[in-house]
């Protein structure tokens, strides 16, 4: 169609322009009779981002580069040039990292970021990271502290200074004052200063030494409106000291003292009220708990170090301080000599943050068992009846910046070391307790007990609040079994009647009498007298007076019994040592035998009247160590005839060896042993086997062994001193054959008398009976 319109535009210059048509064609210009090509690219016809090129009778025009057409070859009237966007013709951008692109007409350009800068490397462009707190030193201000960041920067503040803006921004000083809590307290005075503030309390108020702390009332006369007159003249001293640390604080005394050093004076005047023992009653308990808990709370914050421990011979302190503007968090542990203490800092904060935080353990080294003459308050109270109590850990104060301690949300542990390691057993148990104030005077209580759980060495005990704390070591009064009773009633019998039999032999056989015969006769007498009195009396504790009287006879008999061992052992040594002095004066026995004991008696009814008669058994107390008027003579005698003991068992082996050699030796070890048997029954031996009672292993197995033999001693004594004695026995056979003699002339002369009589009438005469028997 293109073609057809062509034709028929040049049939139509034909006819128009007969002259014309003949010249030359379209592209062409007539120079002289020569058609000549026409350059068209001299008029710019391609426009101005395109580039024309000539052709034989006509042209071409091609787009600049970054630049593009429809076609790739065009003319003027055909096609336009375009600028090309290199920044999003492909997917990646053509510029390197941290720059930016930019189009430009016909190219683009490669920009750098802010924060970065152009680092040619020869012909390669880069974009490095510019440093501003290097190019612009003040940026952040006098205050603040500038951290390079990859493009960027931030501006630290410190404490009292915050950002204007952004993190990029200068610091400027925080006014803490300006705010609608109160930082410093209804009762302190706020002072704003650049980064930081302080407060100043009103009197009567004080913020513990830390002036960034809210002011809180100090109360100084609390101790005294709610103590009695008699405990605050006790401890007037520790009273003085919570004063002067309160009035320090308080900033109306005229010498200030630091923390440590009121902290050194609280340990030095505890020691003291600890050393003079005035701590008799509940009360007086509880005022000392309470002044030296009320004193601690106002050395504490006073301390500069995180850390302080202090001691002395009676007292031991550890605290650890925390001063921050946000509570401290994590676990927490102190650990005295004896005593752990393991809890949170979330505890020791509580709900309100004053500022500070402290952890503290007081430990008591030379509070003893005396304090717990007081009443007992735990679980094992109702089920046993006459239960010794006595403080078996150090006592100790626990306590912590938080004033609301009775129920705390997690519980804290406490692990005591005993003092005297033992096991639980069924006379034997240990009681986690605290002091509680709260009922009436003081009272030890296991109440908050969360966990508790002993070994022979430690108790862990874990408690639901804080106060003072201890172990309590609960000793039950052991239950006699019905066997332990039958074997001390049979042996006590069987030993009564041998007993008198003995004293009737030594007494009247005549062929032993000697220094020997008269101990073990009054031996005899001691433990006759005093056995008839356990079996009878022991138990009747109804009447006070008389089970005194009781225990007093047996105080006096038994320790006379075993002066007589003692007298046995010395003979014996005489005898064997001293061979040519086996004699010993009577008034030295019974001055020896029935002196001594007399005179510990009455010294003891002295000193302790109510030490004779418990509530289950008159006999000797356990309070005040009483019990020792008896079991120290006792162990006395003992160690000695322990001594006797091995000098007899070593002169018999000798003597036993060369008295008969041609002797078998099972028959002279069998003499050997029956005499040392002997002599280990009348020295008192057997008495031994009660110091076993006490030990963890084997005590009931000791028990019957201790019951045992000793209801049976007067049985053993007269076995091995008159059955087993050849020249006792032999009274015995003489005594036996005029027995038998006497009743068998009796008998003759009464068959023959009754023969005579039956064929004689009867007739008066003299009885000549007396003279036959």
């Amino acid at each position: 169609m293109e073609l057809k319109c062509a034709f028929l535009l040049l049939g139509l210059l034909l006819v128009v322009f007969p002259d014309e048509a003949e010249s030359c064609r379209l592209g062409f210009l007539k120079i002289g009779e020569d058609c000549v090509d026409e350059d068209e690219c001299e008029e710019n016809i391609c426009g101005e981002h395109a580039v024309c090129f000539n052709t034989r009778g006509s042209y071409y025009c091609q787009c600049k580069n970054g630049f593009t057409s429809r076609t790739a070859n065009f003319t003027a009237t055909t096609g336009q040039c375009q600028d090309i966007n290199e920044c999003i013709v492909n997917s990646s951008s053509p510029c390197p990292e941290n720059a930016e692109c930019q189009n430009a007409i016909g190219s683009y350009k490669c920009v750098c970021l802010p924060g970065f800068q152009d680092k040619r490397l020869g012909s390669t462009f880069t974009c490095a990271d510019s440093d501003e707190c290097v190019s612009m030193p003040t940026v952040c201000g006098p205050h603040g502290v500038c951290r390079n960041t990859l493009g960027t920067f931030t501006c630290s503040c410190p404490t009292g200074f915050r950002n204007q803006g952004n993190s990029n921004t200068p610091c400027e000083d925080i006014d803490e004052c300006d705010g609608e809590e109160h930082v410093c307290g209804e009762d302190g005075i706020c002072s704003n200063s650049e980064g930081s503030y302080s407060c100043q309390c009103n009197p009567g108020y004080s913020n513990y030494g830390n002036n960034q702390t809210k002011c809180t009332e100090l109360k100084c006369n609390r101790i005294n409106s709610t103590s009695q007159k008699q405990d605050v003249a006790v401890m007037g001293d520790l009273l003085d000291l919570f004063m002067t640390s309160c009035e320090s604080l308080s900033g109306s005394s005229r010498e200030q003292r630091t923390g440590e050093t009121l902290l050194e004076n609280l340990l030095n005047v505890t020691g003291g009220v600890l050393s003079g023992g005035n701590l008799n009653s509940s009360s007086t308990l509880s005022v000392f708990f309470g002044a030296v808990e009320n004193t601690m709370r106002l050395i504490a914050p006073q301390l500069n170090k995180h850390t302080t421990r202090m001691d002395n011979e009676d007292t031991e302190a550890w605290l650890t301080v925390r001063k921050d503007l946000t509570p401290p968090t994590g676990p927490v542990t102190l650990d005295t000599d004896n005593v752990q203490l393991n809890m949170s800092w979330e505890t020791a904060v509580g709900s309100n943050y004053p500022g500070f935080a402290f952890v503290a353990l007081v430990s008591y080294k030379t509070l003893n068992s005396t304090s717990v003459s007081s009443p007992v308050n735990t679980d094992t109270e109702s089920s046993h009846r006459n239960t010794t109590f006595l403080l078996n850990s150090e006592v100790v104060t626990a306590l912590v910046s938080n004033t609301e301690t009775h129920s705390l949300p997690e519980p804290v542990t406490l692990t005591f070391r005993h003092k005297n390691e033992r096991k639980v057993s069924k006379g034997l148990n240990y009681s986690c307790v605290y002091w509680d104030k709260a009922q009436g005077e003081g009272v030890w209580s296991g109440q908050g007990c969360v966990k508790a759980v002993f070994n022979s060495t430690h108790a862990v005990c874990t408690w639901s609040h804080l106060s003072s704390f201890a172990v309590l070591m609960a000793l039950y009064p052991i239950k006699d079994t019905f066997e332990l009773v039958w074997i001390t009633r049979v042996g006590l019998t069987i030993s009564i009647i041998c007993l008198f039999v003995c004293i009737l032999t030594f007494w009247f056989c005549r062929s032993i009498q000697g220094t020997r015969t008269t101990i073990h006769l009054h031996l005899c007498v001691c433990l006759f007298i005093a056995n008839i009195i356990f079996l009878f009396f022991i138990s009747k504790t109804q009447n006070k007076a008389g089970c005194a009287s009781v225990a007093a006879l047996l105080h006096f008999f038994y320790l006379a019994a075993f002066c007589f061992m003692l007298l046995e052992g010395v003979q014996l040594y005489r005898m064997l040592v001293l061979v040519f002095h086996t004699t010993l004066h009577p008034l030295y026995l019974y001055a020896v035998g029935y002196g001594i004991p007399l005179a510990i008696v009455i010294i003891s009814a002295i000193t302790f009247p109510s030490g004779y008669g418990t509530d289950r058994h008159c006999w000797l107390s356990p309070d005040q160590d009483f019990i020792w008027s008896f079991f120290a003579p006792v162990c006395i005698i003992l160690l000695l005839n322990s001594f006797f003991f091995i000098i007899t068992i070593w002169k018999l082996a000798k003597k036993f060896s060369s008295l008969n050699p041609d002797l078998s030796k099972l028959k002279r070890l069998r003499g050997f042993l029956l005499t040392a048997v002997a002599q280990l029954c009348v020295l008192g031996g057997m008495w031994i086997f009660g110091c076993f009672l006490f030990q963890e292993e084997g005590t009931l197995v000791m028990a019957y062994l201790f019951t045992l033999f000793n209801s049976l001693q007067g049985a053993l004594i007269f076995i091995l001193h008159c059955l087993m004695s050849k020249s006792v026995r032999e009274e015995y056979k003489k005594l036996c054959s005029h027995v038998c003699i006497s009743d068998k002339k009796r008998y003759s002369e009464f068959s023959t008398n009754q023969s005579s009589n039956s064929q004689r009438p009867l007739r008066s005469a003299p009885s000549t009976g007396e003279s036959q028997i």
